[in-house]
């Protein structure tokens, strides 16, 4: 009797460990595929688990790909998280983003348009890149990279902050505009520039 009251037990402490290890699993895998931040709730909703147990995962996830010393690390920002590549090791990320791209050439070119001109009406947009455009902006606000606010018939469009996150840029203001710095050392040229000019 005593015997079989210690395997049940170990057989429960087996079964605790392997659902705990397959939850881990499923927050990964959600963090993963994202690639965007992803709050609780959307998390709960992906991988149905308790809310307080998603926490808890996402704190020992942080901790082992620190303690491993991995290329992949979990950011946290207004509690959200991502999944993301370490900063040293974006300059790989972007080569690879200039060759395949997940966006089509003809999107680029409409993100670009509005990374330039923002914040710029939409009409604007469509006048410069056709009606396809309104697919790519449609896109691009599901994703979060653009946000639209209402401007009597048609909408303004500028970059959101997952923008600058997506492609790993600093964001700086000049003047009511919003500019993309991709490092430190760039903001400083971009400084000295300036200074120059002035």
């Amino acid at each position: 009797m005593e015997k079989e009251a210690i395997v049940s037990s170990e057989t429960e402490k087996e079964l605790e460990e392997s659902s705990e290890t397959e939850n881990i699993k499923k927050v990964e895998a959600a963090l993963f595929l994202s690639a965007r931040f992803l709050n609780l709730q959307e998390l709960v909703m992906l991988t149905d688990i308790n809310p307080l147990m998603i926490r808890e995962i996402i704190n020992k996830l942080i901790e082992r790909y620190n303690k491993e010393d991995s290329a992949i690390e979990i950011i946290t920002k207004k509690d959200m998280w991502k999944m993301d590549v370490r900063q040293e090791y974006v300059y790989m990320v972007n080569k690879l983003a200039t060759g395949s791209s997940e966006f089509t050439k003809a999107e680029q070119e409409t993100l670009a348009v509005i990374a330039y001109k923002q914040p710029v009406k939409q009409s604007v947009v469509i006048k410069i890149r056709g009606n396809k455009a309104y697919e790519h902006i449609k896109h691009f606000r599901e994703i979060g990279l653009v946000i639209a606010k209402k401007a009597g018939h048609t909408i303004d469009l500028r970059l959101s902050d997952d923008f600058f996150d997506y492609f790993h840029l600093g964001k700086k203001e000049d003047g009511g505009k919003i500019i993309a710095v991709e490092s430190e050392k760039e903001e400083e040229e971009v400084n000295e520039n300036k200074e120059e000019v002035i």
